[in-house]
């Protein structure tokens, strides 16, 4: 027997913040039909949240969100440097919203493709696996090493091993995280039961920090789905 939270006891939270030294503006910076932070917004309504808040100090930003249906939360410049961490965010948009919820789902802006099926098959693992948290992540496919001394050491092969015989290893992919509020008051986002989902999708490839990322995102919008 799992708990299933209702649709409107998860928050859906959109941290946006305006400073990006690599990509300045990249929040508001048009992909296809719509600013960059857009697409997380859309992909939370078009999945039937409507408890959804962006939080930034960037004016654009936060006019674009009023005007898109979705509350809005000024994040203090304190909160907004390029060292703050983001969990100092999402606790100062969660103390200020009025009504409280049992789970929060993270959605970054630089990560704005997603598959369409991926949050509902999320929330539906979170309940079953009655987890504390859950992350996103895609399997490596690179034979990976160490440097030292010069010598390249590999790390997760050995010399002249297939690529396709590679164990197993997993990076964290961004797409989305799921995670029970109680955790943000300890300064955490994720639990000591978090879930990994698996995902194995073109998409988890995109997460948008240089130029040269935007346009990879600009193509994978035109020939995947």
């Amino acid at each position: 027997m799992f708990i299933r939270f209702p649709m409107n006891n998860y928050h859906v939270l959109i941290p946006a913040r305006a400073g990006s030294q690599r990509l300045p503006g990249k929040n508001m910076r048009q992909l296809e039909d719509m600013p960059l932070v857009g697409h997380s917004i859309a992909y939370a309504q078009d999945n039937g949240f409507s408890n959804v808040v962006v939080t930034s100090n960037d004016k654009r930003v936060l006019e674009y969100a009023k005007k898109a249906g979705v509350e809005v939360i000024k994040r203090p410049d304190a909160l907004a440097g390029p060292e703050a961490p983001v969990v100092t965010a999402l606790q100062h948009a969660v103390d200020q919203v009025r009504k409280k919820y049992d789970a929060v789902i993270l959605l970054q802006p630089t990560n704005p493709l997603r598959p369409e099926w991926l949050l509902k098959e999320a929330i539906a693992v979170f309940e079953r696996e009655d987890c504390d948290s859950l992350m996103t992540v895609s399997r490596n496919e690179h034979k990976l090493g160490t440097i030292s001394n010069n010598q390249f050491i590999p790390y997760n092969y050995e010399m002249g091993q297939r690529s396709q015989d590679l164990e197993p290893l997993y990076f964290e992919n961004g797409l989305l995280y799921i995670f029970k509020t109680q955790f943000l008051k300890q300064g955490k986002l994720l639990g000591e039961k978090n879930y990994p989902l698996i995902v194995d999708h073109h998409f988890a490839e995109i997460d948008i920090d240089t130029e040269a990322d935007f346009k990879k995102a600009e193509l994978y919008l035109k020939h995947f789905k």
